[in-house]
């Protein structure tokens, strides 16, 4: 950027700065203009101002207007006026009035007795208030001629509007660009033809990520590419364009499908807005969660099972009166267990439920969602009894939730367990690197199983933060076998979709991708490529160190992706979505239903669906700026915490540098944090790393204090009130969500400096035996921590039909063997036998799933081989919650004699008799 005397060296393409910088920019405005006021500092002020006004340009509050008096106060020496202009500003923002006061929009304080909305309307008598937003206009108009183009929008405004909007307006692409990520109050861009590529401003960031797009010359600046670039970045938006050429052309061009409408010139200016707010209006529209508020307004009898309806039963009542009062009236007023009159029913949902679900799935980018109101446990469940078969091979990440185990178990196939490299220090599992999928899909083929195979089955992202590189898993799969069934569990991740920069780290952003490249000409001709490299027999050896090239013409697209829709969203709990890709689905539709019908409740909660359907409508219209604080929070904490000099001393939030072996950051990336890390190397990260991290998933480390993390979990549920996501043995994992606020962040760093200080003080007064109680501790927590077990192999009795190289079993015949209570048997885990048996045999074999918490999945399922490394394990773990184990009973196990049986081929059935003639 240059430098004149109203400039300053600001970047405006520093996109790791969300609400939260914003907000800081203002107030440091505020304290400098209080600093000129009152001792007569003004270059301070004037520097901050020149500052801030780069990226005001892109907010459409304060405005061309307002920044215009803060300027003009300043020139005038007026300090008393910037002051009080400043802070006016600074508080319209932080409490968000301007989108509904009229009077926070004036250079003077016009005295309405406006009073800035402190509290959440629905704590109050608040009347409907118009939703705000902000439209992007990018115009070849001169900048002079900006505030009267302004004027000219606000004049379309009527009282009739849903919705009201403010214009902000940039004359070239670059600026679009950064507008589009730096504003999350955006909703709509109108594209205008004749703008610039470059902005005036210093960006060198974004011209490294604006370099991969191509754009060289002003040439580049068309409207149609940075259309497409916009709805890159943020596919919700809706794009509009204005052109001076042949618009009938235009409209025809398959590349204009990222635009909602095309206008010719301005010939029709009310139409297009309008269209806008047509267009906000498809996306807030809630078709369940509508038609369910109209029906609670009606005059209905209910003659079904359901005496909650209606709230009769809980408002007449004189013992439990007092549930109606805390949940309101309404609640009960929208129960029905009813799918007529307005309503739909989940199971075959053919009205606004239906809709509800069309609208997720354009929001997600898939080809079709199902809500589930019981989790996505039941989720995956479904997913995988519709898509496998008995037989069926799944390659499996033996660290999944439970659910996808259980899964395995009902629809009768056979899990191939892969494993995820260790973090043994910490007591977690990453993720399961590329190599050693490619090398079980290479085993099977060599088997000649590969046909079996059917699916690949991960955690994305795990439960501690670890991202794929869900594209590249995908390509490399399905260039050794292109009709690979792909499902994602994304439980935790379903915020990503949101962010520009994690969602093609997801099931769903990475199937649009490879769907794209698919057809592109430039796919097919960089397979053959490879394959003439390669020759015709390429060892594994090669296939595994290589990034395999799929075959575009061959593959067959078929990803499926689950979200905990309620763990990152606005969703009641149990909240869940099912995304579909598949182009195979018509062949699994009916399957599907099935599974549906096993699954779902016939009474499903209606308010968990409406649930589902707002949570949409927010992500939609507000997800962006929400994701993007989420991450500022994260930030704010890994900050605080690690470079606190206090705090450090007893704790640390793990960066991605130790949460990810340098062996999967080909990049060289080290943490969101390090010094000179921006957008452009995070992207390139992003891009090519086999792990990355999510940063809204911080690993704290508290075996350094001295605490496990079962113990410091109580410690701050208990006497601090903050609640945390999970444990490992020396860590607790802390989450920020699209719900946090900046002092949510300062109350959990007062606590932490203050349990730290705690200790500090009782190692300075307890002495040299309390440093080496205190030490010993540690070392406990940290160093003397248990190898984590690996997936040993199931009983030869569960492999009857295995191959020689591949590692399945028939988990389903393992699990109920466990039924038969005489073939089994208990041993405790401290029994000498254990240890005679693993050396002497006979062998032990798990008769059903053992699952810690933490670290939360199966160190056992039923028919595994138990080995040392897993009794080790099990003798050193010191949680109290283990599934699956009933220490009074210890192992349950299945004894050698019910193996044999099982082992055993079955005889062959009696010939059926020929019926008489």
């Amino acid at each position: 950027m240059s430098k004149d005397a109203n400039s300053a060296e600001k970047r405006i393409d520093r996109f790791f700065s969300g609400p939260g910088a914003r907000a800081d920019d203002w107030r440091d405005l505020v304290e400098a203009a209080k600093s000129w006021a009152r001792v007569g500092n003004r270059a301070a002020y004037d520097a901050a101002l020149a500052e801030l006004s780069v990226t005001e340009e892109f907010h459409g509050y304060p405005g061309l207007h307002l920044m215009a008096a803060l300027r003009e106060a300043a020139a005038a020496g007026d300090g008393s006026t910037s002051f009080a202009l400043a802070t006016k500003i600074a508080q319209a923002l932080a409490t968000r009035s301007f989108r509904q006061h009229a009077g926070d929009w004036s250079a003077k304080d016009e005295g309405n007795g406006d009073v800035p909305e402190l509290v959440p309307p629905s704590f109050g008598g608040h009347t409907a208030r118009r939703p705000y937003f902000e439209t992007l206009i990018v115009t070849g108009v001169s900048s002079s001629q900006w505030p009267a183009l302004a004027a000219e929008w606000r004049k379309l405004r009527r009282p009739v509007d849903g919705f009201i909007y403010e214009p902000v307006i940039v004359g070239n692409l670059e600026d679009a660009f950064c507008a589009t990520m730096l504003n999350p109050d955006i909703a709509a861009v109108i594209i205008n033809e004749g703008f610039g590529l470059r902005s005036r401003h210093d960006a060198p960031v974004l011209r490294s990520i604006m370099a991969t797009a191509g754009l060289k010359d002003e040439s580049d600046a068309s409207a149609l590419r940075l259309a497409q670039i916009i709805k890159r970045v943020r596919p919700e938006l809706d794009l509009y364009m204005i052109s001076n050429r042949d618009v009938e052309e235009l409209a025809g061009n398959p590349e204009a499908n990222v635009v909602r409408r095309i206008f010719y010139s301005v010939e029709e200016l009310l139409e297009l807005h309008l269209s806008i707010l047509e267009g906000i209006q498809d996306r807030y529209d809630t078709p369940f969660f509508d038609n369910l508020k109209k029906y609670a307004q009606r005059p209905i009898g209910t003659f079904h099972a359901l005496p909650i309806a209606r709230g009769k039963s809980i408002f007449k009542s004189d013992w439990i009166r007092d549930m109606g009062e805390f949940y309101g009236p309404n609640l009960f007023l929208a129960e029905s267990s009813a799918t007529t009159g307005g309503l739909d029913s989940m199971l075959e949902p053919t009205g606004n439920i239906k809709k509800a679900q069309e609208k997720a799935a354009r929001a997600l980018g898939a080809d079709r969602v199902f809500f589930v109101t019981n989790g996505t446990s039941t989720s995956n469940k479904m997913a995988v009894q519709a898509l496998l078969a008995p037989g069926d091979i799944a390659i499996v990440d033996r660290n999944c939730h439970k659910s996808h185990h259980y899964g395995m178990v009902l629809a009768g196939a056979q899990p191939l367990y892969v494993e995820a490299f260790p973090m043994t220090e910490y007591s977690m599992y990453g993720a399961v690197p590329l190599k050693t999928i490619k090398q079980a899909l290479l085993n099977a083929k060599a088997d000649g199983r590969l046909d079996r195979v059917k699916m690949i089955d991960l955690t994305n992202c795990t439960f501690d933060g670890h991202i794929y590189n869900t594209r590249r898993v995908m390509e490399e799969c399905l260039a050794i076998k292109p009709d690979l069934i792909f499902l994602w569990d994304e439980a935790w991740f379903g915020f990503a979709r949101f962010s520009p920069f994690l969602r093609r780290r997801t099931a769903m952003g990475a199937a649009n991708e490879i769907e794209t490249w698919m057809h592109d000409p430039k796919s097919a001709a960089a397979y053959d490529k490879q394959q003439a490299e390669f020759g015709k027999n390429p060892s594994d050896e090669v296939l595994l160190k290589t990034r395999l090239i799929p075959n575009p013409r061959q593959i067959r697209l078929r990803v499926y992706q689950t979200n905990s829709t309620h763990k990152s969203m606005s969703a009641i709990r149990q909240g869940s979505m099912l995304s579909v890709k598949d182009v195979e689905f018509h062949t699994v539709e009916q399957q599907f239903k099935e599974a549906v019908f096993t699954h779902a409740s016939t009474s499903p909660n209606q308010q968990l669906i409406a649930s589902l359907d707002i949570s949409r409508r927010q992500m939609e219209l507000e997800g962006y700026g929400l994701v993007a604080n989420a991450i500022e929070i994260a930030f704010a904490i890994r900050h605080a915490v690690n470079n606190n000099p206090l705090i450090s001393k007893y704790f640390r939030v793990l960066g991605a540098d130790a949460m990810v072996p340098a062996q999967y950051r080909q990049s060289g990336f080290t943490d969101y944090l390090a010094a000179g890390v921006n957008w452009a190397n995070t992207l390139r990260s992003l891009d090519e790393d086999e792990f990355c991290l999510d940063p809204t998933r911080m690993t704290l480390v508290c075996g350094t204090a001295g605490y496990d993390g079962t113990q410091f979990k109580g410690i701050l549920a208990n006497e601090y009130n903050i609640q945390v996501n999970k444990t490992s043995r020396n860590s607790v994992l802390v989450q920020s969500n699209i719900n946090n606020t900046r002092s949510d962040v300062a109350h959990l760093v007062r606590v932490l400096a203050e349990i730290a200080g705690e200790i500090d003080q009782g190692l300075m007064q307890g002495g040299a035996n309390a440093r080496k109680t205190f030490e010993a501790r540690v070392k406990s927590l940290m160093t003397d921590v248990p190898d984590l077990p690996n997936f040993s192999h199931f009983h030869p009795s569960f492999r009857g039909d295995a191959g020689s190289k591949t590692n399945e079993g028939d988990i389903r015949t393992g699990f109920y063997a466990a039924y038969d209570v005489a073939g089994c048997e208990h041993i405790r885990l401290n029994d000498p036998e254990i240890d005679r048996r693993l050396k002497a045999g006979p062998e032990l074999v798990s008769a059903n799933f053992v699952i810690p918490y933490p670290p939360g999945f199966p160190i056992m399922v039923p028919g595994q081989v138990i080995t040392q490394e897993t009794i080790d394990f099990m003798r050193k773990l010191d949680v109290k919650e283990i599934h699956g184990y009933d220490a009074k009973e210890g192992l349950k196990l299945v004894r050698s004699e019910a193996l044999a049986k099982i082992g055993r081929p079955k005889p062959a059935a009696a010939p059926k008799l020929k019926a008489a003639s």
